[in-house]
C-alpha cells in the first residue's frame, strides 16, 4: 500500500504495519491510523506518521533510552483497551517537542502500544512526570528521511 507524506514523499507500507489509535493522539484526535517509521540517520528517533494527514509526522523515542527509571503505570482498564494481559507487554513511546532551540520529551503523555494487535492510545500519567524533559543529548530532529 502506498501513502503520500509531506516529510518522506510517497512511501510503501504494509497494511499490517498500520497502528490504530481509537481516540487519535492529543491535538490530532481525527488521525486514528498511523505507521511507525525509522529515521535513517538517527537510530534513537522514529516517526509516527499519520495515514489520514500527510503533513503530520511526530518524532518519537523510547523514554527509557533517556530516563532509565521511567515507568508507566497502566490501570486495568488501560490494559483492557490495549488487549494486553500485563503492562510489561506494552511498547511505550514519548513524543519529542521543541521549546525554542531545545528538544524536549513529553513524559507525562506517552503513547502506549500493543504491537501484536497494532492498537495504541495516549495516556496521561497519574504520577509526577515532567511534561518537558530536556533532550540536550539528542541532535535536532529535522531529517527528511525514513
Amino acid at each position: 500500500m502506498k501513502i503520500q507524506t509531506s516529510r518522506f514523499g510517497q512511501i510503501e507500507i504494509e497494511p499490517d504495519d498500520i497502528l490504530f489509535f481509537r481516540h487519535g493522539v492529543f491535538g490530532f484526535e481525527n488521525c486514528r491510523h498511523w505507521v511507525l517509521l525509522a529515521d535513517a540517520e538517527n537510530s534513537a528517533v522514529a516517526w509516527l506518521q499519520s495515514i489520514q494527514r500527510p503533513e503530520v509526522a511526530l518524532p518519537v523515542v523510547s523514554p527509557r533510552r533517556f530516563v532509565q527509571e521511567y515507568e508507566v503505570r497502566l490501570e486495568p482498564g488501560d490494559l483492557e483497551k490495549l488487549q494486553l494481559s500485563a503492562s510489561e507487554q506494552a511498547y511505550v513511546l514519548g513524543i519529542i517537542g521543541r521549546d525554542q532551540d531545545t528538544l524536549t520529551l513529553n513524559l507525562r503523555a506517552p503513547l502506549v502500544i500493543n504491537l501484536t494487535r497494532r492498537i495504541g492510545f495516549q495516556i496521561i500519567t497519574v504520577d509526577n512526570q515532567p511534561l518537558q524533559y530536556d533532550l540536550a543529548v539528542l541532535p535536532m530532529v529535522q531529517r527528511r528521511s525514513a
